[in-house]
């Protein structure tokens, strides 16, 4: 996607023009809600309301329950030929490509991203996953197993039914892109739950559905907030499962909802406090700088992957320090996000600043140095900013170490060596990711057998293709997106035992 003829002029004038689709989207049409109540998207760039979203609750949720439920077993989906299916899903995705500029300034007004982040990054994410997931779709098999002449066994992999899906506010689109996709290629019809503070994005991403050819029905978007239109699908009886992409104390909720309810599957990927480790023996110490400084303060540090613990050797820390203080500098420019030259935009919300804001306190309190940021720059007051920001002298049983801050706040921790380095990075009840950069593989691989993260990266930071897991140990819960394990999160096995005798 060719992206440099792109200039803040164009992006403000587009966003001029933007059609904001404000309602649910249940069977295949835009409805209000039964009492017609709403709440406000904020643009956190400016403090200015975008427009006002229809708010669901258990009346919207049993209504798109009850179309999806009624799609599944029509078998319009769910039954409709494996390559027939692919073939919506394939321009579904292209449909998705073709609308990039708009589902970009829906997400970056939205939620404060670089536009250019969306173009980059989130647009062509999405567009992957639902491609990888489409080629899938006649490749999903059962199997037949060995057993005596007098029997016929088998195995069938199917649908669950009626899948809830909840994503989060930092990547609105391509975290539904990541659900969507193994969910729609099994089989199943969806109920999607934006986040209230970014819900833009999912109407559109619901038509073009239809529009690629997909039944009515099937792909339904419910707007509300977290504990009403999502606790509401959680507890539903005729939901089966629930994937679920954000806070460990909301994941926690869910797996409570389900076992009140039906006992639905539940998945879950929630918080990170991912340790990047740098070691001594790593001679290209400018590249491990640039990523540690990327792996943090990218998409503002709203990243569930974070490199917020940055663990380096003794030897090299000062050095460490210096090089990146002064990459920040280079790499990170705060600014407006439909500007192309912006690298870093505002906090989603308001009250996402103040949360931030109010750990940066507290790691001055615990006696952590501060090195730089720490704060709200003058000239962007009127948007939810904060700078980038360093503490040095930090020990892991800091506060600031130890919580997921979800803001562009990082800490560097001075450790011994590979044991004293894992020891610490383990220290978590956390466990997404962790990279480490070394030149010995025998660390690197104990560092890979060790670490109690479910995503490990060596000598690179947030690297990957669809074939990679995605997904945690610990308390960042139990989901696995993005690979073809991700499918099986999505159906069920049935036993199909014949008597030949």
């Amino acid at each position: 996607m060719d992206t440099s003829s792109y200039t803040r002029d164009f992006w403000h004038a587009r966003a001029k023009s933007l059609k904001f689709r404000v309602n649910h989207f249940i069977d295949g049409a835009y409805v209000p809600s039964a009492d017609c109540r709403s709440f406000a998207t904020v643009n956190p760039a400016t403090g200015q309301p975008l427009a006002q979203i229809a708010r669901g609750g258990m009346p919207e949720i049993d209504h798109a329950v009850a179309v999806a439920r009624k799609a599944f077993k029509s078998g319009v989906w769910s039954r409709m030929e494996p390559r027939a299916r692919m073939a919506v899903l394939e321009r579904f995705s292209a449909l998705v490509e073709a609308n990039a500029e708009e589902l970009a300034l829906l997400d970056s007004l939205d939620m404060g991203k670089p536009v250019m982040d969306m173009m980059n990054i989130d647009i062509p994410g999405s567009v992957t996953s639902l491609k990888f997931f489409a080629e899938t779709i006649d490749k999903i098999e059962g199997a037949v197993t060995s057993t005596a002449v007098t029997a016929l066994h088998y195995i069938l992999r199917q649908p669950l039914g009626v899948v809830g899906i909840i994503v989060p506010w930092n990547y609105p689109l391509m975290m539904a892109a990541w659900k969507l996709g193994p969910a729609l290629a099994t089989g199943n019809s969806v109920v999607l739950k934006p986040a209230e503070q970014s819900p833009l994005s999912a109407g559109l991403l619901a038509e073009l559905f239809i529009e690629a050819g997909g039944p009515a029905g099937v792909l339904n978007v419910v707007h509300g907030l977290g504990e009403e239109a999502g606790k509401a699908l959680a507890l539903h009886h005729d939901v089966d499962k629930i994937a679920f992409t954000g806070s460990t104390e909301v994941g926690k909720l869910l797996m409570i909802y389900a076992g009140q309810s039906n006992m639905k599957r539940v998945t879950t990927e929630c918080g990170g406090k991912t340790p990047q480790i740098v070691l001594a023996d790593y001679d290209d110490l400018d590249t491990a700088v640039t990523y540690a400084v990327n792996g943090i303060y990218g998409n503002q540090g709203e990243v569930c992957n974070a490199g917020s613990r940055i663990l380096v050797e003794k030897t090299i820390h000062d050095d460490f320090i210096e090089r990146f203080t002064m990459r920040t500098a280079q790499n990170f420019v705060l600014g407006d996000p439909l500007d192309p030259s912006t690298t870093i935009g505002p906090l989603v919300t308001a009250s996402h600043q103040k949360r931030v804001l109010n750990y940066i306190d507290i790691g001055r309190k615990e006696g952590a140095a501060l090195r730089f940021g720490g704060g709200v720059p003058n000239s962007f007051s009127a948007g939810a900013y904060v700078e980038p920001t360093l503490f040095t002298g930090v020990d892991n049983s800091m506060q600031i170490a130890r919580e997921e801050i979800f803001g562009p706040v990082a800490t560097i921790i001075p450790v011994d060596g590979i044991d004293d380095a894992i020891e610490i990075a383990n220290d978590t009840v956390y466990g997404l990711a962790a990279s480490i950069w070394t030149r010995d593989v025998a660390k690197a691989h104990r560092f890979a057998r060790d670490i109690e993260a479910g995503v490990v990266w060596v000598n690179c930071f947030d690297h990957g293709d669809m074939t990679s897991i995605w997904g945690g140990f610990k308390q960042t819960g139990n989901g696995r997106d993005k690979c073809l394990e991700a499918l099986t999160q999505y159906t069920q096995t049935k036993s199909v035992w014949i008597n030949l005798g």
